[in-house]
Parts: C-alpha cells; sequence; structure tokens
C-alpha cells in the first residue's frame, strides 16, 4: 500500500494481523535499504501482532523528492504512516538511521510510541564532511562507487567475503543516489543527545560486534542515556545484524515484546 505525507507517496508493507487492536511494532530501516531489510526475521517472530515497515522516502518504492532531506521530514513520513494505520503504543524498532526517527518520533508523539528498540544507531552519527564527502561522491559516481566500502562496514568479514552477501549489496545498488543524497544530509544535521536523554520508556539496546558504521561503544552510549534501558552485542555480525545473525535479533526482539508486555 502507499500513504501519502505531504506529496511524497511511501511504500509501506503491513504484515501479520491485520487490524488497529493488535499490539503493533514498526519497523524502521537503515540508509541505503528498503523495507525488505527485515525479510530475514520476519518468520521468527511472533505471529500475534501487526508488523509495519515502509521504505523510507528516497528509497524503495518510495517517491524520491530533491535532497536535500531533513530529519523533521523523516520522522513526519513516520508520524503520518503511524497515524494513517491508527498506530498507537507501539514498539518503534529503528535500525541506524532508522534508529534515529525512532527516537525523534519517541520525543514527538509519546502517544504513539510505548518502547523503543534501538538498533545499530546514534543520537548523532558521523561528522558533517563524512557525509558531504558522501554525498558528493555519490552525486559524482553513483551507488556503485561506495557500494564495497558500505558492505566492510554492513558486514562482519566472513559474510561479507561469502555469495550471501550479493542480494544485499545489489539492495544497496537498487537505491535511488538522490535519495540516498537525501537521507546522508538528514543524518548530517541531526543530534538528538539532549532530547533523547529525556526519554523515559523502555527501551533494547542492540549492537553488531563487527559493526563498522555504529560501533557498539557508541550504541551502548545512546541507549544509556534512557534511564533503565537494556542493552546486547549480537556476535559476528556487523551493520545489520538481523540479516546476519536473524535467529539471535529475533531472540532479542521477542524477549523485549514479553517484558513489556506487548504480547
Amino acid at each position: 500500500m502507499f500513504i501519502e505525507n505531504n506529496g511524497v507517496q511511501l511504500h509501506v508493507q503491513v504484515d501479520g494481523r491485520q487490524d488497529a487492536s493488535a499490539p503493533t511494532i514498526v519497523f524502521a530501516n537503515s540508509l541505503g535499504t528498503d523495507l525488505h531489510l527485515w525479510d530475514p526475521i520476519m518468520d521468527l517472530l511472533p505471529k500475534g501482532p501487526r508488523y509495519i515497515r515502509w521504505d523510507k522516502r528516497g528509497h524503495g518504492q518510495s517517491d524520491v523528492p530533491p535532497a536535500p532531506y531533513s530529519m523533521g521530514a523523516l520522522i513526519s513520513d513516520a508520524e503520518a504512516i503511524c497515524d494513517a494505520l491508527s498506530v498507537r503504543d507501539c514498539v518503534f524498532v529503528g535500525l541506524s538511521v532508522g534508529g534515529m526517527i525512532a527516537q525523534g518520533l519517541a520525543v514527538k508523539r509519546l502517544d504513539v510510541v510505548r518502547a523503543l528498540v534501538l538498533s545499530n544507531t546514534g543520537a548523532k552519527l558521523g561528522t558533517p564532511k563524512l557525509w558531504n564527502d558522501r554525498i558528493a561522491a555519490v552525486r559524482a559516481q553513483g551507488m556503485a562507487a561506495l557500494a564495497d566500502g558500505i558492505m566492510q562496514r554492513w558486514f562482519a568479514p566472513a559474510f561479507c567475503n561469502s555469495p550471501a552477501v550479493a542480494p544485499w549489496r545489489q539492495m544497496l545498488l537498487d537505491q535511488n543516489p538522490e535519495g540516498y543524497a537525501g537521507v546522508c544530509a538528514a543524518i548530517s544535521g541531526t543530534d538528538f543527545m539532549t532530547p533523547t536523554s529525556g526519554l523515559r520508556l523502555p527501551t533494547l539496546g542492540i549492537a553488531g560486534s563487527d559493526d563498522g558504521s555504529t560501533p557498539a561503544d557508541l550504541v551502548r552510549e545512546t541507549v544509556g542515556l534512557i534511564p533503565g534501558s537494556d542493552f546486547h552485542v549480537i556476535r559476528r555480525a556487523g551493520h545489520l545484524p538481523c540479516v546476519e545473525q536473524p535467529a539471535d535479533y529475533a531472540r532479542l526482539l521477542t524477549d523485549f515484546l514479553t517484558r513489556t508486555g506487548t504480547l
């Protein structure tokens, strides 16, 4: 299905129960991926809830408005999807920039978000120079020029050097350079250290032991801003542990859903 927000059509997929009364888990994926990032874990999760995921603006089947994008626009997209689907008191799972969207939405809409999973993310990611260099590279050379370096940051060496990496590399190559640059700009301008430190809700942090984009210490520091948060490192995984270690990821998520009374 497609949901519109301020003239941008967003591609949304709903799995599991289809009614708004069901416990709801919302997934926000990373830069350079689409909603299929979560495919490896979907069949490993409990059958009772409603699961919602979408392609960020500029990614997948969603519209690609001209770059740059703001973090506020990405959060507004998430808010519009949740409102259109009558989402209240959800568990919001965000990976990388999806975790930034999660933090921003939780600050803005505590009626929508009752618990957070902050996966491979931070309150602040990188530096403006890093992101400006990335934007310049993708504009000049396209996605293919970035692919090798990104695969090395996304995945632990064994996975990165195996045939299993191929579909994920293709997912990156399939993304629109304009959309990729737009989301890079949104990340560059975001620092959520202060607003995230004001959050008071159940929070699980997940990191990968071999993450070259958001090292475990960065994730630990971020979830540590929220009192009472829990933190886990998934071994033999990089930036996308839901891909490399789906059983471990699904188990951590299911345990958190149980502990928070979602199931």
